[in-house]
Formats: C-alpha cells, structure tokens, sequence
C-alpha cells in the first residue's frame, strides 16, 4: 500500500480573541505539510481569517480540520484537490 497526499485549502475563521493560541498551536502541530499560510485580522468584524495551503495525506488534514472545528468560536472548511500525489521520500 502506497501512502499519498493530496493539495488542500484550509479555511478558517476565529471569532473569539483569545483563540489565536490554541489555533497557533494546532498549525504548528501539523506544521509539516503546510504549503503555505495567509492570515487576515478583520478588526471591523473583530475575527480572523485564516487561509492555511497543505500537502498532506487526506487523514492528516481531517483530522486538523477536525481539531480546528471542536474549538468554540472557531469554523473550518476544507476543499480537496482531485489528484493524489505520491509521498516523496525525504
């Protein structure tokens, strides 16, 4: 069994201030297979959002979608590539 990974786009909003943290802390969890990370401090709307780009396999990107969407004041949404990738060896 070969393991893959897919491109995903992670879409996050924080609507409680003292979330950034824990948010923080499960990114860098999973720090590994992100591509790339754009934050946007929405001070009108007093909330965050966050766009996290990562290349991991589909278990890994559940599962801190998963993470994400458990915390009180936080949404998140994912949206999957269609192709698979093989994981590159190190």
């Amino acid at each position: 069994m070969s393991l893959t990974t897919r491109i995903a786009v992670i879409s996050i909003i924080v609507e409680k201030e003292g979330l950034r943290e824990d948010v923080n802390r499960l990114l860098q969890e999973y720090s590994q297979h992100i591509v790339g990370r754009l934050g946007i401090p929405y001070r009108k709307r007093e909330l965050s959002v966050i766009v996290v780009v990562v290349d991991a396999p589909t278990d890994a990107v559940s599962a801190l979608t998963g993470k994400l969407g458990l915390l009180n004041g936080v949404s998140a949404k994912t949206i999957f590539s269609k192709n698979e990738f093989p994981v590159e060896e190190s």
